[in-house]
């Protein structure tokens, strides 16, 4: 570690200069990953505390359009309610429709139809659960967003009726839109559904036990996908997902070409003195030791300097419009990603030390 003590403090400049880059990285790796969070959870937090294994959808209905285009009848979901391995299924209904409150004030809602005191029926976190049949249980961001426990909405171009009853804890969306629970009854006559369909069959596991989808469908004649493969299912989300992720992919490639670009000029300007120490025995395991020293400290130090730049900008984007959440992991993921990657670039460019002909610091010719 003495080369590489000596070297980031004579050369400070560039060394600092290379640090802001890599901190700039750093930064934007941090908001990238806030904002993707922040999507998946606008998109699919509402389907993401559903306790439900797999929703089973009409045959051959589309990922893309599962939750509005499939319709699925009572004998569907009974069939599911009897196979191994299955807990429960209840029918359950999603459409998205558009409401104004009392006060005139504007509401987009996907509302989720469910059975009262079934294991859909959310517990509320204010307020009283599904009973009525015009209660709705919304989402804890429209209460945030300005409306009240026994206000009154009403569903545009029907002119249904409902009343807030209560509210979640959390917020609970899908495909950008606020969740609002209502019986399913009351759902049918806003979807214009008959008595007994629904929009999917949602199953829930036993403990311990795993459903056999592929079997399942060919008994209840559905197509069935997981919580987890439901979430393509939401407007947007496969494109917002995949948009952001190879905007990813990219900053962590440039971060390696950027690092590797650095160390590779580095240690041109410094071959002679590199050759010095092999002439005087330094070994050559030493060199490349003391250089990825060198560039660890420099990415922990920007990384870390990154993150708390890019945490604290998070901090402010948190309490606005932008659908944004800092997750630990992530974060740390992105960190940890981003150091390693800077070190196998610069391992790219140190391994140059390898190949340094001792006898050119005594001027020799190859």
């Amino acid at each position: 570690m003495f080369l590489a003590w000596r070297e980031l403090r004579f050369a400070r400049s560039r060394f600092a200069l290379m640090g802001a880059v890599v901190a700039l990285i750093a930064v934007l790796m941090v908001l990238l990953s806030g904002l993707s969070s922040g999507l998946v959870n606008d998109g699919v937090s509402g389907l993401r505390q559903m306790p439900v294994t797999a929703f089973g959808f009409a045959e051959g209905t589309r990922v893309d359009g599962a939750f509005s285009r499939s319709v699925i009848d009572a004998g569907q979901v009974a069939a599911w309610r009897g196979r191994p391995g299955v807990e429960a299924a209840e029918p359950f209904g999603n459409t998205l429709v558009n409401a104004h409150s009392g006060t005139g004030m504007p509401i987009d809602l996907a509302l989720f139809g469910v059975e009262p005191g079934s294991f859909l029926d959310p517990a509320p976190a204010g307020g009283t659960r599904l009973g009525s049949a015009d209660g709705l249980v919304v989402s804890s961001t429209l209460i945030e967003a300005g409306l009240h426990l026994g206000d009154t909405i009403t569903i545009d171009r029907l002119g249904v009726k409902l009343t807030v009853i209560g509210a979640t804890a959390d917020q609970r969306t899908f495909g950008h839109v606020d969740v609002a629970y209502l019986p399913l009854d009351t759902w049918r006559r806003i979807h214009g559904a008959n008595d007994g369909e629904a929009t999917a069959a949602a199953i829930r596991e036993r403990d311990g036990a795993t459903v056999d989808l592929t079997a399942g469908d060919t008994a209840a004649h559905t197509t069935s996908m997981t919580l987890t493969d439901a979430y393509a299912t939401s407007p947007g989300y496969s494109a917002e997902t995949s948009t952001l992720t190879l905007i990813q992919v990219f900053l962590y490639a440039i971060s390696a070409l950027v690092v590797g670009a650095f160390f590779t000029v580095w240690t041109i300007h410094r071959r002679h003195e590199l050759a010095v120490l092999r002439a005087i025995g330094a070994s050559r395991r030493y060199l490349l030791r003391d250089g990825l020293a060198q560039a660890l400290l420099i990415l922990l130090a920007a990384c870390a300097t990154g993150l708390l730049a890019g945490v604290g900008t998070g901090a402010l984007l948190s309490g606005g419009d932008v659908p944004f959440a800092l997750e630990t992991p992530a974060v740390l993921t992105a960190a940890a990603l981003l150091v390693t990657l800077g070190l196998l670039g610069a391992a790219t460019a140190i391994v140059r030390i390898a190949t340094v002909n001792p006898l050119a610091a005594l001027g020799a010719q190859r």
